[in-house]
């Protein structure tokens, strides 16, 4: 039997141009933004410190993680004045802040975009150095105008090119959770619309096996 003691717990939201894609009227941000918020709540009642971290080409928001029940309207208050310009993102500047300011062995819950594994290749050696003094869970996104894509029946050539293209990208965001996988590093693949109930049980589950 072990006591369970209070961890930091951060939500990290990208607001760069990659998480500005709409799906049903939101935007992948907004849906960032409400399911920290909820994951937050959680966390809190589970008596663990939450903190709050932005970027997108420069940091823009950080809340030191606290286990009082008033931060919850403190992360309230910053997340909806989030103001984005949708710039691309600089994951050097994240990890450079994070190393100087995050001492101490924290989850950090990356809220992100890839589209394209090059894209992801790009970071992936900012992933690692992140997940080598914390416990890193990159959560990103299905396309489901994609997965609608698929399921339609073809009527023609174009509709038939469309559908391998959109089969490929499927496959892509696989790949890129066996690439993340691969090097340790925690993922949540999901809708936007089952986000929110993802990272909680990621959460979860990384709580009940004891990772952090």
């Amino acid at each position: 039997y072990q006591d369970e003691k209070s961890q930091p717990i951060y939500s990290i939201i990208d607001t760069s141009r990659v998480m500005k894609m709409p799906f049903e009227g939101l935007k992948l941000l907004d849906y960032a933004i409400n399911s920290s918020l909820a994951f937050s709540n959680i966390a809190l009642k589970k008596n663990d410190k939450v903190g709050l971290l932005t970027f997108s080409n420069t940091i823009q928001k950080y809340l030191a993680s606290s286990s009082k029940k008033t931060h919850l309207q403190t992360i309230l208050e910053s997340l909806y004045s989030i103001d984005t310009k949708f710039l691309d993102s600089d994951f050097g500047t994240l990890y450079a802040y994070t190393k100087r300011k995050i001492t101490q062995r924290s989850m950090l819950m990356l809220y992100t975009n890839f589209e394209h594994i090059s894209s992801l290749r790009r970071q992936l050696p900012y992933l690692k150095a992140l997940n080598r003094n914390h416990l890193l869970v990159v959560v990103f996104f299905k396309n489901t105008e994609l997965e609608d894509l698929i399921e339609k029946e073809t009527e023609n050539v174009f509709e038939i090119t469309e559908q391998t293209v959109a089969r490929q990208f499927k496959n892509d965001k696989q790949i890129m959770v066996n690439e993340l996988q691969r090097h340790g590093i925690q993922t949540v693949l999901t809708t936007p619309k089952n986000l929110t109930i993802n990272t909680i049980n990621k959460y979860l589950e990384v709580k009940s096996r004891g990772l952090l």
